[in-house]
C-alpha cells in the first residue's frame, strides 16, 4: 500500500494499491491502462473520498520549450507535469505576458486545461493554443485544438466527455512580449496603488496577485486545502435583481454573456459557516470559499461540511453551490 497523503493538499491520508509515476512519455507506453486507474498531478484539487485506491498514476513529466518566437509574442510548450507556479514565475522572469494574474495556482500544467483555471479577470483559454496527449487505454496520441477543448468556467472537454479517458502529457500557449495588463478584477489595482504602483510591470502584478492570494488562502503544507471548494455562481439578471431586493448587500459582476456572477463566498458567509468547524473539517477563517482539513480529517469529513454549506446556502438564497473540486470515489 502506498500513503497519498503527500500527494493531494488536502493532506487525506488514504492509500493506493498500486502507485506509478509517469517521468517520460515511454512510461505512457509501457504501462498496463486495461485495468482500474486514476490520473493525479500535484492533488491540489481533489477531494479523495475513499479510503482506498487501486492504481494511481503520478505525472511528473518535465520540460519548457520556445517553439516559435516573433517581436510581438512567443509559442511555448509545456510538459503536463511541470508546477504551473513554476511555469508562471519562469515566464514572467522572461517578461513574457499572459498568465502573470495566473501567479500562486496550484497544480500541474496538465490541470490547467482541465480545470481552465482562472483567477482576476484572467482564464488559461485566453492564451492556451492546443493539448496534446494519450487516450487512454489505446494510447493513441490525439492534439486537441483549443476550439476542440470545450472550455467553460472551470470546466473542459477533459472534465467532462474524456474525464479518466485522456492523459494531458502537454499544452501549447501564446503568450505577449507586448503586455496588455487587466487590473480591474478584485482588489488587484488597489493593492498596487498601495504600493505606490501605477504603471505596473509583469513582475509587479504577479507579486500583487501573490500577496493577494498568499493573504486569503492557507499554505496547504500547513493546512490541508484545496482553494476554492465551491465556484462562483452565474444567474440571469432578472434572478439577481429580486435576490437584491432581499438582499441589498448581494455582490453580482454581469459578464458578457447576460449572466450575473456572484461571490460564492459571500454566500455562505451570510449562512453563518465562515470560521466553523464540523468534525476535523471546518470553513476557513479569512476566506469562506476554502475549506480546510484541520489534521485529522477524512475526505468524507470535507464533504459531510461541504454538503451542510450546500444545504443552508439553498435554503437561504435558492442557489446550488457545485464544487470546483474533483470529488474523487474508487
Amino acid at each position: 500500500m502506498h500513503s497519498l497523503k503527500e500527494y493531494n493538499s488536502f493532506g487525506i491520508d488514504a492509500v493506493s494499491k498500486e502507485l506509478i509515476i509517469i517521468k517520460d512519455l515511454s512510461d505512457i507506453i509501457h504501462t498496463d491502462f486495461s485495468k482500474p486507474y486514476k490520473i493525479l498531478g500535484a492533488g491540489s484539487n481533489v477531494l479523495l473520498l475513499s479510503n482506498s485506491y487501486d492504481r494511481i498514476l503520478v505525472n511528473e513529466l518535465k520540460g519548457i520549450q520556445i517553439v516559435d518566437e516573433t517581436d510581438q509574442d512567443v509559442t511555448i510548450q509545456v510538459a503536463s507535469g511541470e508546477n504551473w507556479h513554476e511555469f508562471v514565475m519562469w515566464s514572467v522572469s522572461k517578461n513574457f505576458s499572459g498568465i502573470e494574474n495566473l501567479s500562486l495556482i496550484p497544480g500541474t500544467v496538465g490541470a490547467a486545461p482541465v480545470q481552465n483555471i482562472g483567477a482576476y479577470g484572467v482564464e488559461l483559454k485566453d492564451v492556451l493554443l492546443s493539448v496534446e496527449g494519450y487516450f487512454l487505454p489505446q494510447k493513441t496520441k490525439k492534439v486537441f485544438s483549443i476550439q476542440e477543448c470545450d472550455l467553460g468556467y472551470r470546466s473542459s472537454l477533459f472534465k467532462t466527455t474524456l474525464k479518466n479517458q485522456f492523459f494531458i502529457s502537454g499544452i501549447t500557449l501564446k503568450l505577449s512580449k507586448i503586455p496588455i495588463f487587466k487590473l480591474e478584477y478584485g482588489n488587484l489595482k488597489e493593492t498596487l496603488a498601495k504600493k505606490g504602483i501605477y504603471k505596473p510591470t509583469i513582475q509587479d502584478i504577479s507579486m500583487a496577485v501573490i500577496e493577494i492570494r498568499q493573504s486569503k488562502l492557507p499554505d496547504p503544507k500547513k493546512i490541508g486545502n484545496a482553494g476554492s471548494f465551491f465556484k462562483n455562481s452565474s444567474i440571469p439578471k432578472i434572478q439577481f435583481d429580486i435576490l437584491k431586493s432581499k438582499f441589498p448587500e448581494m455582490p453580482g459582476y454581469p459578464d458578457h454573456t447576460g449572466l450575473v456572477k456572484l461571490s460564492s463566498g459571500w454566500l455562505i458567509e451570510q449562512c453563518g459557516w465562515k470560521g466553523k468547524q464540523l468534525n476535523q473539517a471546518a470553513c476557513y477563517e479569512k476566506q469562506a470559499l476554502v475549506l480546510v482539513n484541520l489534521g485529522q480529517a477524512t475526505g468524507q469529513d470535507i464533504l459531510q461540511l461541504a454538503n451542510k454549506i450546500q444545504g443552508d446556502v439553498f435554503l437561504k438564497f435558492g442557489l446550488h453551490l457545485e464544487p470546483e473540486v474533483n470529488l474523487w470515489y474508487n
